[in-house]
């Protein structure tokens, strides 16, 4: 059985922890942080750059010559409100301070260009909905492919209870020139009430890799290669935040042939 599921380790303090080392892949690093109001985290200046998104919470945070005070608004990602992140090139420390009880997440890949420290507030989010019947969902573009970074893709999904999600099943692990890049993926599940979980299955074409989970709230399920859905249960809504990274910045993709009639108009039947 493949190690694809981290659930949560810890009710403080660094509940997760996912590195290229302990998945076994190249490019995406994943963390995410419970603090206290006063409570912080430095953060290195090395070879990864880094967005700091703040899922729920109020922080300061110092990076470089830049000093982003009093930070964030929503107080739960189910506010359903785009976040507020902070992109962090590599080679620079970051200090984030927690205003409130806290939740940020920690998404890092490698760097390598001459970026600038930015703010990414909500307003410069794109907000989309994708899907129709029960396969839709509402989507926050926090740092998509036509956004400047070296390595990084960050994104918000909000899933309503009994729909399904990044459905039809769809794989970005073959690069094919103008079809397809190379990229592995986190997710970051939460849940509305918090008891609740959804059923996630990583699987490719010939079953070489076939799991299905169930995540519970503040699970990561990682995806190396392969298809990867989510359904989620009668009662509860899903969060998760993805983080994808590879050696090509582009977001491309294959549907599963057998289900990509969803996409077309005889869906819903």
């Amino acid at each position: 059985m493949a190690n694809l599921l981290s659930q949560c380790s810890a009710s403080t303090g660094r509940i997760q922890h996912i590195t290229p080392q302990n998945a076994g892949w190249d490019y995406v690093g994943f963390d995410v942080w419970r603090l206290k109001a006063g409570e912080s985290v430095e953060l290195p200046a090395d070879e990864l750059e880094r967005c700091l998104v703040l899922i729920a919470g109020i922080a300061s945070i110092k990076a470089a010559d830049h000093d982003f005070q009093q930070i964030g608004k929503r107080m739960s990602p189910f506010e359903r409100t785009p976040a507020f992140s902070v992109y962090v090139p590599h080679h620079t420390q970051a200090l984030v301070v927690a205003e409130s009880d806290l939740e940020l997440a920690v998404c890092s890949a490698p760097g390598f260009g001459e970026l600038p420290v930015r703010l990414i507030a909500p307003q410069d989010v794109g907000v989309e909905h994708r899907g129709k019947g029960k396969n839709q969902r509402l989507v926050h573009n926090i740092l998509p492919d036509d956004s400047p970074a070296d390595s990084l893709l960050v994104v918000e999904v909000y899933t309503r209870e009994g729909d399904t999600s990044s459905w039809p099943a769809h794989k970005h692990d073959t690069p094919v020139e103008g079809q397809e890049t190379y990229l592995e993926e986190t997710y970051y599940h939460r849940f509305d009430p918090p008891q609740g979980f959804c059923l996630q299955r990583v699987y490719t074409d010939d079953r070489s890799l076939d799991e299905c989970m169930a995540v519970y709230d503040r699970g990561v399920v990682k995806v190396p290669r392969g298809y990867h859905p989510v359904a989620t249960i009668a009662g509860y809504d899903n969060y998760y935040l993805n983080v994808m990274a590879g050696p090509n910045r582009k977001w491309q993709f294959t549907w599963e042939v057998d289900h990509a009639w969803i996409n077309s108009p005889a869906y819903p039947r």
